[in-house]
C-alpha cells in the first residue's frame, strides 16, 4: 500500500528530485510551492512556510483531498548570503524564519496527522554548513544547525508513536542555485570535497527516499551527511 508523502519546496532543485525519488519508490506525492508553477505529474498545493495560516490551510486541503501525509520532507528554504558586518537583522531573521521556523511550522502541523496514524517520517533537509559553518552564511548555517536540535527533539517526543525524525545534510549540489558560480569558484569548492565533485540532486533524493523506506524504520534522531566527505560526518 503506497503512503502519502509531502515535499515542501518541491517544484525545483533538491525538492523536485526528492519528489521524483519518492514517486519512483511507490509513494503518492504531494509537493508544495510558494511561487512559480506547480511541477507536472504530482499533486500540488501552494504553501508559504513562513506563514502558519498558509501551512495550516495547505494541510487542511491535502487531508481533505488525499488523506494524511505519512512522510514529510521539510525542504523549503532560502538563502540571503552576506558578510556578517553587512548582514541586517532582516536578512538574518528572514532566513531563520523560512528555513528553521518554517520547518517547525510544517512538522508541528504534520504531527497532528502522524499521531492519529501512530507512524510516520519527519525528514529535514539540512546542510553540511550547519556543522562546518560558512563565511558569508551566518544566517543560513545557523538555520541548518538548528534543524538538528529540532529533529532530535521531535525524535524523543514522538518516538513512542513510531514516528521518526532525521536530518539529511547535503554538501554542494548541482542545482540552479549553484550553477551561477563561476568556474574558478566551482573548482575551488570541488577540490575541497574528498570525492572531488558536486553531488547530483538525485544522490540526495535517493538518501531521502531510503530514510522514508521501511528499511530505515529504526533510524531516528540521526544526521545523515550526503556531502562527498566534506563534513566527515560532522
Amino acid at each position: 500500500m503506497s503512503s502519502l508523502a509531502l515535499v515542501t519546496g518541491g517544484n525545483r532543485g533538491i525538492g523536485l528530485a526528492v519528489a521524483h525519488a519518492l514517486k519512483a519508490s511507490g509513494h503518492d506525492v504531494v509537493v508544495t510551492y510558494r511561487s512559480g508553477d506547480a511541477p507536472v505529474g504530482f499533486k500540488s498545493v501552494q504553501m508559504d512556510v513562513t506563514s502558519s495560516s498558509s501551512v495550516d490551510a495547505g494541510f487542511d486541503q491535502i487531508e481533505a483531498a488525499w488523506g494524511i501525509p505519512e512522510i514529510i520532507v521539510a525542504n523549503a528554504g532560502i538563502t540571503k548570503d552576506g558578510l556578517v558586518m553587512r548582514m541586517s537583522d532582516e536578512d538574518f531573521e528572514n532566513v531563520i524564519d523560512a528555513n528553521l521556523t518554517g520547518a517547525f511550522r510544517v512538522a508541528r502541523r504534520a504531527t497532528k496527522g502522524l499521531l492519529k496514524l501512530k507512524r510516520g517520517r519527519l525528514i529535514f533537509v539540512g546542510s553540511v554548513v550547519g556543522a562546518s559553518g560558512s563565511a558569508g552564511q551566518v544566517n543560513y548555517a545557523s538555520s541548518k544547525a538548528g534543524l538538528v536540535g529540532m529533529a532530535r527533539s521531535f525524535a524523543r517526543e514522538l518516538g513512542s508513536r513510531s514516528i521518526t525524525a532525521n536530518v539529511v545534510a547535503p554538501g554542494f549540489v548541482e542545482t540552479d542555485m549553484t550553477s551561477t558560480l563561476d568556474e574558478k569558484r566551482r573548482n575551488e569548492i570541488a577540490s575541497s570535497v574528498p570525492l572531488g565533485r558536486f553531488s547530483t540532486a538525485q544522490e540526495i533524493a535517493d538518501v531521502v527516499a531510503f530514510i522514508a523506506s521501511p528499511q530505515a524504520s529504526y533510524i531516528t534522531g540521526a544526521l545523515i551527511p550526503v556531502d562527498g566527505g566534506l563534513g566527515m560526518g560532522h
